[in-house]
Formats: structure tokens, C-alpha cells, sequence
């Protein structure tokens, strides 16, 4: 019985230890060499842990709308500088620019670095 506790215990931990690897391996998802910027209207936000996402409209080269997916910081990080929840939702509906790495694998989705709001403020990730 002792034994059984034990290897699950080592399971549990091991298991722990890769969520928590892949979690933190962004270099591996986003290709922090390339520097992608796009200007679209703000759809939609995800304000949970362990980051904020947001979803972005904008047109590619022929004039086609297209969803982009952008992960931002933790929301606590915003906090500390004075940038809330509502500061995000306010910008829904309109117009903004994002500066972000792209997914390595090519889907549309990027790590943002900055994010200009229509009337020029700037959220740039830490």
C-alpha cells in the first residue's frame, strides 16, 4: 500500500513539473525574433489566469477579415500599473494596434508586447 502512495505521489509530481515547464516554455509557442503589427478592432477579452487573451479583427493583405488571438500578461501584472479590467473593455469595438511575436507554427496568434488604444496610450507587456 505504502508503495502504491508513493509512486503517486512521484506521478503527481512529475505531471506537476511538465504543466509547469510548458507553461513557462513561451519561446517555444512564440517566435520572439519576429515582430508582427496589426491594426484592428478589439472583439473580444478573456480576463482569467494565468493570462489575459484578446481577439482582434483585421484585414490581411486582400482586404479578408481576420481572427487573431493574442495572449497578454497575467491580470494581477496590470494592477501594478494601473490598468484595469475596465481599461481593456472600454477598447471593445474600436480600433486598435498591436505589436506582438507570432505563433511559431504559423496560426494566427501572438504574444503581444504593446498595445495602442485609439487615443495613443500605450500597454506594454513587462
Amino acid at each position: 500500500m505504502n508503495h502504491r502512495i508513493g509512486v503517486s505521489i512521484a506521478l503527481g509530481i512529475m505531471l506537476s513539473a511538465g504543466a509547469a515547464w510548458a507553461h513557462h516554455s513561451a519561446s517555444a509557442l512564440f517566435d520572439s525574433n519576429q515582430l508582427v503589427t496589426l491594426t484592428g478592432t478589439l472583439t473580444k477579452l478573456d480576463w482569467r489566469n494565468p493570462h489575459i487573451w484578446l481577439s482582434v479583427e483585421a484585414k490581411n493583405g486582400q482586404g479578408q477579415v481576420e481572427t487573431w488571438l493574442f495572449e497578454g500578461d497575467a491580470p494581477n501584472s496590470y494592477a501594478t500599473r494601473k490598468i484595469s479590467k475596465a481599461d481593456f473593455e472600454k477598447a471593445i469595438g474600436q480600433t486598435l494596434t498591436v505589436e506582438a511575436n507570432p505563433a511559431r507554427e504559423g496560426a494566427r496568434r501572438g504574444h503581444f508586447r504593446k498595445l495602442t488604444y485609439p487615443d495613443g496610450r500605450d500597454v506594454l507587456q513587462q
